[in-house]
Parts: structure tokens; sequence; C-alpha cells
């Protein structure tokens, strides 16, 4: 097992947000704000976020993705090479479930979008008027948003993101399918 794969079986233990909660920590550790990640910052965030990675091993994974020897580390390439792989299947079911929620056809999914495919009606929160339409449209959107940017759009990469979690939580294409069926209604 290559020292990549090594770490996203440690964060998808964590569940389906594993990886994005990494993410979200390296973000944290970016301390110059240069959006990249130096070996320093990359061996800072593994230990934050609680991984047990030996530093030659950390080592070999940042060269691992460090695939043009820059030195340093964006956080999509890191995101991306961490993402566990999927099939065409998978990829083309959840790029259905994202053309659904994008209604303007922008490529990008904002509160506009939700109007006509979420059906607040049966949140909980809507329900008992703790939260309004409004806001739970926002708090839908955040599930899928990026951690480092939080701007509620959803790009297909984020979306992409997400279902990679959920997506190594289950074993047969055939389930996931179905999964995506139901929830999207597709």
């Amino acid at each position: 097992m290559s020292a990549i794969e090594s770490l996203r079986q440690q964060c998808l233990k964590r569940g389906a947000h594993g990886i994005k909660g990494l993410g979200r920590t390296f973000r944290i550790m970016d301390d110059d704000g240069n959006k990249m990640l130096n070996l320093e910052e990359f061996c800072e965030g593994l230990q934050d976020y609680g991984l047990s990675v030996p530093k030659e091993q950390a080592a070999q994974m940042f060269n691992e993705v460090d695939k043009d020897g820059s030195g340093s580390l964006s956080f999509d390439e890191f995101l991306m090479a961490l993402r566990p792989p999927m099939s065409d299947s998978r990829k083309k079911i959840i790029e259905k479930a994202f053309a659904k929620m994008d209604k303007t056809g922008d490529g990008v999914v904002t509160m506009k979008d939700l109007r006509g495919v979420y059906d607040v009606k049966q949140n909980p929160k809507f329900k008992s008027g703790e939260m309004t339409r409004e806001q739970c449209f926002a708090e839908f959107l955040k599930s899928f948003d990026s951690p480092d940017n939080p701007d509620g759009k959803v790009t297909s990469e984020e979306f992409l993101n997400y279902y990679s979690g959920v997506s190594a939580s289950i074993d047969e294409d055939v389930y996931f399918d179905y999964m995506m069926r139901q929830a999207w209604k597709l």
C-alpha cells in the first residue's frame, strides 16, 4: 500500500467527511497564507488532525503528491490525490445529480438553483420554525461547499469531493447508484 493510500484509509476511518476535515485542517496550517503547503506545514497538519504518521512516511506522502517537485502542494492537488478512486459509473451518477441541482446550467450551484430542486418543507428545522427557507438552503449548500472557501456556491469538483468520501464507504457500484438515485430522485 502506498503512503497516500495509507493516509486515505486513516481519513476514511473518520467517516465520509474525513478527507474534507483533513483539508480544513491543512487550510488552517497554511501559515503563510499562500494556499500551498510546504513539507513542514504538511507534517504539522497531519499531527494536528490526529493522524499518526512517522515523519519519514509523511515526507514520502508529500513527495508522492508533489508531482512537479516544487516542494509545495496546493490544497486541491493534495485533496485530489487523497480522494479515493471511483469507477466511471459512480462519477456519471454524481454528475447527473449535480446537473439536476444546477438548474441554471452554469456549473455552480447556488441558492437560486436550489429553489426548484430542494423542498425545505420536510426539513425539521424549517417545520419547527427554527430556520427560514433561505437558511435551510444555505445549510444544505454548506455540506458540499469547500471548507477553505465557504462562499455558498458549490462547484462540480466540490460536489465530487463530497461524494468521494461517501463512495468510499459503499462497496458495490450498484448500491452506490441506487443510493444516489433515491437521494436525488434521478
